[in-house]
């Protein structure tokens, strides 16, 4: 059986630790030995930052792909939309407008409508 030594924290000090032990280990005997062997395993100090947090590189993720967006819609709004307009307008086909046939002579309708008539009104004279 092993002995145990006290030691003296602030009572909220000892409540985090109490809360975090109880939450990842099975005493606080291992959840001290394990953080212990972290800190000197790594070589790290617990008073030193390891870098940015999951939240602040999500956050400048989240910028960067709001700023690529805003660069592909404006690629859009003035360089893809206006070569789609001009390569449409350029395929685009009108229809053919319908000339009259050529026909003989002889096969032509002769029109019955006369383009000149004389006055009927014999007072007016040259």
């Amino acid at each position: 059986m092993d002995s145990f030594i006290g030691i003296r924290f602030k009572k909220e000090t000892a409540k985090r630790f109490q809360t975090f032990s109880r939450t990842y280990f099975k005493s606080h005997t291992e959840a001290m030995s394990t953080m212990l062997d972290f800190f000197f395993y790594n070589e790290i100090s617990p008073k030193e930052k390891l870098g940015p947090t999951g939240r602040t590189i999500e956050a400048k993720l989240l910028k960067r792909i709001n700023a690529v967006i805003a660069i592909m819609r404006d690629i859009e709004k003035t360089q893809t939309k206006p070569t789609v307009a001009m390569i449409q307008s350029l395929f685009e086909t009108e229809e053919p407008k319908k000339k009259p046939l050529i026909v003989e002579k002889k096969y032509a309708e002769e029109k019955t409508e006369v383009r000149f008539r004389e006055k009927q009104n014999l007072s007016n004279q040259f």
